[in-house]
């Protein structure tokens, strides 16, 4: 075990995930030493006990909460003994604390403080009067006869009423301060709070997308992610007022038996000190942090959803190794053409103007015919941005006049000019024109969509809800970890990967991937995994844990184009042996496989699993796991929204997956929305059980507004009135919460949510 993880953290991690020890405690160990998360969950499999990559995360990000946690309850028990007031009670206390707002809790009282009532009360001397109001028992007194010895207008206590005043605040105070009053507020107002928005003072007769949210109200702990993003959103721009009301009278009820000593002799004057503790500091201080949590607690789902939207578009098929036509469509600035070869490299740009008068319509297609042919291109790929639509109808036309069958894909533009303006790109290109680079990166995109998006910040691709109002911090993390993740999975080709691809790979970064790149550019491709270590400040260690995820086509070891790890090598050069092949005859001949029993490979240092992944490799060498390329094809005859009608069934492809259902491009230049309830016919939890983002479904329009722009559709295979289990699912959610009725137009829904519908240009 490292030192820095103690055995008190493993035992916390082992009852919090119900693993066994010795798998946390090995899991921990290997973090500690700095193995990434995916070499871990794939070349560490028998160490672990076979934990995947969500498991290891999860003890990742709790190990780093247990840490924090124990530097801050020193930190605390530090500042508490600097004071002289540590006892064994509080420390025994404070050594048992589990959660952060808890031990902060128990802090509290500690805590330096501004200058407060009770402050300036106790400076003036009544905390005596404080102690005595407090502790007094048996039959009942008047406090402010009590108070009377205590006037001293010398010191600004003019009277007994300003005196008892005074007490009051120090005992207020003292039980705002108390963690178990604390505790107490603190569960029943999550447990029993509503969540209120209203209109902001002065903005009556306001028109805008919140008016839902005008006079709206739900439980705290049960507003869904997006409609608590887009009251903050609301309240960001100063036209909602937001605010969580509370159980105030069951609060009290449970605060006056927990402060309040059953034989107090000023029962009735300490209720009126406890809900003066509770109105003026407790609930204030309670709010902040509920509400704080209540956001937390939306950003993470917001970036839940916007993490598994990112996996499935970088897992989206790729086309492959194809000489590919990429075309950035425009009107006014003409059309931008550039091909690339096989790998990606690029051969050839021309800019054309089919759509800029009827004259200029021939020579487009003289340009776009003797490029195809002079660069033997395979595939075309045609941005869905502005005029995507009028360049795939001329590109379709233009080769079938020619006589020639290309495949035709409209492929996502979302993040290309990000792309084409970043540091990447003008490495990539110094000499060559924005629009230019945006054409070649469609075109990769196509020929491989994980290796071009990297190079684009994710928050630009467009498949995220609410992106810019979650914790960017926690976004930036888990989008890191997302493309962390697909990049590793996948595997990346030594000799033709960007820096921006390599970066991701395990235990390479950005400086390590940019010193492979120099070193590629000067030395030449790479003809075996081991000459890595070559590279300037490459060691052992990064070596361990990149190699792997790394592939050399045509090496002079067939083992560097597959998954499986050098350390491996020996073990497999064994197993050919004892076939009595050479290793790359045992590669090839998939029946030689057959003959190899895992089981007499087993020892200490590798198990079954490890052996399974090796045997698996070794019979689809170099294989991309990723789903076969396939292209939807949208209606010809359906160019614009006003082309459909309602009930029309058209094949489209989902853009963004939201918690309230799925956007749809269905070749319009404008997203359709299928609402959640209109994904399947049953009914669905989670959009993303149903569908991915870059998956192919089919749809059946239910409402064109022309005016607003909006399109309804549906996933449903009936043939009844699709509006009626949307109105029905409404008024059970009204029913069971209580609250204001959502409103039951998709589109007004849509749009009040604050969500922001890709638009095609």
């Amino acid at each position: 075990m490292s030192k820095s993880a103690p055995d008190n953290i493993v035992q916390l991690l082992v009852k919090e995930t119900g693993l066994k020890i010795e798998q946390v405690s090995q899991t921990v160990s290997l973090l500690e030493e700095g193995a990434t998360v995916p070499f871990i969950a794939r070349y560490r499999k028998e160490v672990t006990g076979e934990l995947d990559e969500v498991q290891i995360r999860q003890l990742q990000e709790r190990l780093i909460y247990h840490k924090e946690l124990n530097e801050r309850r020193q930190t605390i028990l530090k500042s508490i003994e600097e004071q002289g007031k540590l006892t064994v009670e509080l420390q025994s206390k404070i050594l048992v604390c589990r959660q952060k707002n808890e031990l902060e809790d128990l802090y509290l009282p500690y805590k330096p403080k501004r200058r407060t009532k009770a402050t300036i009360a106790r400076e003036r001397g009544l905390e005596p009067l404080a102690e005595k109001l407090l502790t007094a028992s048996g039959t009942a007194i008047d406090p402010l006869l009590s108070a009377i010895p205590f006037v001293d207008t010398e010191n600004d206590v003019v009277d007994a009423e300003a005196a008892l005043a005074g007490a009051g605040y120090i005992i207020a105070e003292q039980f705002a301060d108390s963690a178990e009053a604390r505790a107490v507020v603190r569960e029943l107002t999550w447990k029993q709070g509503e969540f209120r928005s209203q209109l902001a003072r002065g903005k009556a007769g306001t028109v805008s997308k919140y008016e839902m949210y005008y006079d709206f109200s739900e439980p705290l702990r049960q507003v869904p992610s997006h409609r608590m993003l887009a009251m903050r959103r609301g309240e960001k721009e100063e036209l909602l007022r937001l605010s969580i009301v509370a159980p105030e009278e069951e609060i009290l009820q449970r605060l006056c038996k927990l402060l309040i000593p059953a034989t107090s002799a000023c029962r009735d004057w300490l209720r009126f000190v406890t809900e003066d503790a509770y109105q003026r500091l407790l609930a204030p201080s309670i709010e902040v942090e509920l509400r704080l949590q209540a956001k937390k607690a939306a950003d993470d789902e917001a970036i839940r959803v916007f993490a598994e939207n990112l996996r499935n578009l970088l897992l989206a098929a790729p086309a492959g190794s194809r000489r590919v036509l990429g075309i950035d469509p425009g009107l006014r600035t003409g059309s931008k053409l550039a091909t690339v070869d096989a790998t990606g490299r690029f051969l050839e740009h021309v800019t054309i103007y089919p759509h800029a008068g009827s004259g200029r319509i021939e020579p487009a297609k003289k340009d776009l015919l003797r490029l195809l042919q002079n660069n033997s291109v395979e595939m075309i790929a045609v941005g869905n941005g502005t005029a995507g639509r009028e360049m795939d109808q001329f590109v379709r036309q233009t080769l079938k006049a020619a006589g020639l069958k290309l495949p035709v894909v409209m492929v996502s533009e979302a993040g290309a000019s990000v792309y084409s303006a970043s540091d990447i790109a003008r490495e990539e290109f110094p000499d060559l024109d924005l629009t230019v680079r945006g054409a070649i990166s469609i075109a990769r995109r196509l020929q491989d969509p994980l290796a071009e998006l990297v190079k684009v910040d994710p928050k630009s691709i467009g498949v995220g809800q609410y992106q810019h109002d979650v914790s960017q911090t926690a976004l930036k993390k888990s989008l890191d970890e997302v493309v962390e993740s697909c990049v590793n999975y996948v595997g990346v080709d030594l000799n033709t990967a960007s820096w921006a691809l390599l970066s991701f790979v395990s235990g390479i970064g950005e400086s390590l991937a940019k010193a492979i790149v120099r070193h590629r550019d000067t030395e030449g491709v790479f003809e075996r995994r081991n000459e890595l270590l070559n590279v300037s400040r490459f060691g052992q260690k990064a070596f361990e844990q990149a190699a792997g995820f790394l592939r050399i086509r045509d090496a002079k070891q067939p083992l560097d184009n597959t998954a499986v790890h050098p350390e491996r090598y020996s073990l497999v050069e064994k197993m050919a042996a004892d076939v009595g092949v050479t290793v790359s005859r045992l590669i090839s001949e998939s029946g030689l496989l057959a003959k190899i029993d895992l089981h007499a490979y087993v020892s200490n240092d590798v198990g079954l699993p490890t052996l399974a992944d090796i045997l698996a490799e070794l019979k689809k060498p170099g294989r991309d796991p990723r789903e076969t390329f396939t292209t939807a094809a949208f209606r010809e005859d359906v160019m614009e929204m006003k082309d459909l009608q309602e009930g029309m069934r058209l094949n489209g492809v989902v853009t963004n997956v939201a918690a309230f259902g799925a956007f749809v491009d269905i070749g319009v230049h404008q997203d359709g929305l299928v609402h959640i309830s209109q994904l399947a016919d049953r009914y669905v939890k989670d959009p993303n059980q149903i569908v991915k983002v870059r998956q192919q479904v089919q749809v059946r329009v239910l409402e064109v507004d022309l005016q607003r722009k909006r399109i309804s559709l549906s996933m449903k295979t009936d043939s009844g009135d699709a509006s009626e289990r949307p109105q029905k699912r409404e008024k059970r959610t009204e029913k069971q919460t209580e609250t204001k009725p959502v409103t039951t137009d998709l589109a007004s829904a849509l749009e009040k949510s604050g969500f922001r519908v890709k638009k095609k240009k």
